[in-house]
């Protein structure tokens, strides 16, 4: 007959370790049910996150902007000196080619020298150096020589120069492109953050930039602040014909600009030539550390690493490309952190 056992049954310290996992199993999704919707950052925090990533961006895409300018001053410097190489080669060859024909006309009358013979088979500088046989050079030829071997030095020495200049862009070029990625990525950033809001709040958000912003055919009270100079102020209208214009990274118009981009073109339309950074324009001028002290077509820099520029317009007010997702418009001064004005 076939026994009949009775199932094992599990031990209690298996059942409890069961039990506990499955209850903290239990607890875990339901926090994480409860903590999702605090996950979600709220509308005020994106923007705040938002407006940061816009600022570090802008940092970077000045930074991207001098590394641009660089590269572009050393395409031309290099273009420059390699144009001397060629024509120094030109001359070079010139000098050796009449060389040549005075010995070629001393072979045929059985009158070459010695001296001729020892040029045309070796480096006329080590020649030069042997003065017992620098006696036996007309004086022409000695003169012809020396303009060789000076030649022959000059190039040496553009070429080092061209050599070390194409490095140097090389290096910028890597510097401008990895500028370019960090400006892409914190955009990239910003709108992810920004696509997390409910079509609502980006409404709301899109309505208080757009308080912020003025159109072109607003009018602004720009008070009884006197102009800079004539210049400045053909340069601040310059700018206000831009107003509206997109704010792009790298841009310096005439359809589109980044802070820097509007000023160094306002004031190039004035007939004024300012570097294209902020950084560089902000030693452009006279610093004025007073608010007070500001004209109308004075420059404005903002934050402590000079990142920001604009124009002041009068009344507390400046005109500027303020940043990605913006147009040219006005502002209160006082929506960023002052550092002085630079009267061009």
């Amino acid at each position: 007959m076939a026994s009949h056992r009775r199932p094992k049954q599990p031990s209690r310290t298996r059942v409890t370790v069961l039990t506990t996992a499955a209850a903290a199993a239990v607890a875990l999704s339901s926090q994480a049910a409860n903590a999702a919707p605090s996950e979600k950052p709220s509308k005020d925090e994106v923007k705040s996150k938002v407006d940061k990533l816009y600022e570090e961006a802008e940092q970077a895409t000045e930074k991207y902007n001098g590394a641009k300018e660089k590269q572009e001053k050393l395409q031309k410097e290099v273009s420059t000196i390699q144009d001397n190489v060629a024509r120094g080669q030109d001359e070079l060859n010139e000098l050796r080619d009449s060389i040549g024909l005075a010995a070629a006309a001393q072979y045929r009358t059985g009158s070459i020298d010695s001296s001729l013979q020892l040029f045309l088979s070796s480096n006329p500088d080590d020649y030069l150096d042997k003065a017992s046989t620098a006696d036996q050079l007309s004086a022409q030829q000695v003169e012809s020589l020396k303009k060789i071997q000076e030649k022959q030095r000059e190039l040496a020495q553009d070429r080092a120069e061209a050599s070390g200049k194409l490095k140097d862009l090389a290096s910028t070029r890597t510097e401008l492109g990895n500028k370019k990625k960090e400006v892409q990525a914190k955009l990239a950033e910003a709108q992810k953050l920004l696509n997390t809001l409910t079509a609502k709040e980006k409404a709301d958000l899109a309505a208080a930039d757009a308080r912020a912003s003025r159109d072109a055919g607003d009018r602004v009270d720009l008070g009884n602040t006197g102009p800079a100079s004539s210049r400045a102020m053909a340069a601040f209208q310059a700018a206000q014909s831009k107003i509206g214009s997109p704010y792009v990274y790298g841009a310096s118009g005439p359809s589109s600009f980044d802070c820097s981009g509007l000023t160094s073109w306002a004031f190039a339309q004035a007939g004024v030539g300012i570097p294209r950074i902020s950084q560089d324009q902000a030693n452009a001028g006279t610093r004025i550390y007073s608010q007070s002290d500001l004209k109308v077509g004075d420059l404005v820099i903002f934050y402590g690493d000079l990142h920001h520029v604009g124009f002041y317009a009068g009344n507390g007010q400046v005109l500027h490309a303020p940043r990605s997702g913006t147009v040219v418009r006005y502002e209160s001064i006082n929506n960023m952190p002052f550092q002085f004005g630079v009267r061009i």
